[in-house]
């Protein structure tokens, strides 16, 4: 009876271990699930454009700590540290804001703080803006530092490396990305750089036997084109007609440049006395190309101005529709302001 009450017990002792093994192996299996669906289970997003912010310096706990403070996650730290483990990058995660879609999943998150995958943002400088409407643009753009705020016009110049350059026209319209932190002089030195090579690689390019003697001339005209019109297929030929009065030492006489020379003084309409009261943009009363270009020219209006479109037009009017009709004399220009602009078709 001993013998048997003894092997009993060596039973009951193997089954009580057989049974602490299953249920320590349907604990981990339980823990294993639950971890790998953390792992693909999309964070507490709740609208678009959410973001997180990491510091330089920012211990691995306590980004965890900020994702669980900031209501994104209540997952237990240690599955965010073996997740990380797992991922090989618990010590590689990148300072930086991240973008925090609809949709991510800490696995993605960790990947893209591993990848340095930081939030972009955009900022555009349109065709024809004047300098003034960039630096305004500027101060409204979302995260970007405002260094040059309290700056004049020539100080910003001076910190882009250009101090001897008049900022307008100088900066290409397009769409720039940048990162927190970026300051909107970052985004100028960039758009300044742009368009110096822009026009240098289009200058060299340029029809024979333009009545321009330097890239900036060439910059100067085309944000006349820029502004007279924004239809591609008129641009050319709108620099043709101002091309062959620049050959033909006739004044330009448009009505952008007045407007520009006007400044904080225009008011929407542009009347008789403007055209004929002097300024060094008033074109109506000075002979050749203004001092600077009175707005930023695309590369379409600089490619424009440097090969302007054959012909014997001298003239161009509005026909109301935003689009221009032209003519070689003034007696056809005269009968055209008379159809489109005082509604006297004959």
């Amino acid at each position: 009876m001993k013998r048997s009450g003894a092997h009993l017990g060596r039973i009951s002792w193997r089954l009580l271990l057989l049974i602490l093994v299953l249920a320590l192996a349907g604990v981990a299996a339980w823990l294993w699930r639950d971890f790998s669906r953390f792992a693909v289970t999309p964070l507490r997003v709740t609208a678009s454009g959410e973001s997180i912010d990491i510091g330089r310096g920012t211990s691995f706990k306590d980004i965890v700590h900020q994702l669980r403070s900031e209501g994104l996650s209540t997952s237990s730290p240690l599955y965010w540290r073996l997740l990380a483990e797992r991922m090989r990058v618990a010590g590689r995660l990148h300072a930086g804001e991240y973008a925090l879609v609809t949709g991510i999943t800490p696995q993605q998150l960790l990947s893209n703080m591993a990848q340095g995958k930081v939030m972009h943002r955009d900022v555009t400088i349109v065709d024809g803006w004047t300098f003034r409407d960039v630096l305004q643009a500027l101060a409204k753009a979302d995260k970007l530092k405002h260094d040059t705020a309290g700056m004049d016009s020539a100080a910003i110049m001076q910190k882009l490396g250009a101090p001897d350059q008049k900022p307008e026209g100088w900066f290409l319209p397009e769409t720039y990305a940048y990162v927190k932190g970026d300051s909107d002089l970052d985004v100028l030195r960039r758009a300044h750089d742009a368009m110096n090579k822009t026009l240098a690689a289009l200058w060299a390019q340029r029809d024979p036997n333009l009545p321009l003697t330097k890239p900036y001339d060439a910059l100067i005209l085309a944000s006349i084109v820029e502004k007279e019109t924004g239809r591609a297929d008129e641009r050319s030929k709108v620099a043709g007609v101002f091309v062959r009065r620049l050959q033909k030492n006739m004044l330009l006489q448009t009505d952008p440049t007045v407007i520009y020379g006007m400044g904080s003084s225009y008011a929407g309409n542009i009347h008789k006395s403007d055209l004929t009261t002097d300024t060094p943009y008033n074109t109506y009363t000075r002979l050749g190309l203004p001092p600077t270009p009175i707005a930023m020219p695309g590369k379409p209006a600089i490619e424009a101005a440097l090969h302007p479109a054959p012909g014997d037009a001298l003239y161009f009017v509005s026909r109301g529709d935003g689009t221009h009709i032209f003519a070689a004399t003034l007696e056809q220009q005269n009968r055209n302001v008379a159809c489109y602009q005082l509604k006297h078709c004959q």
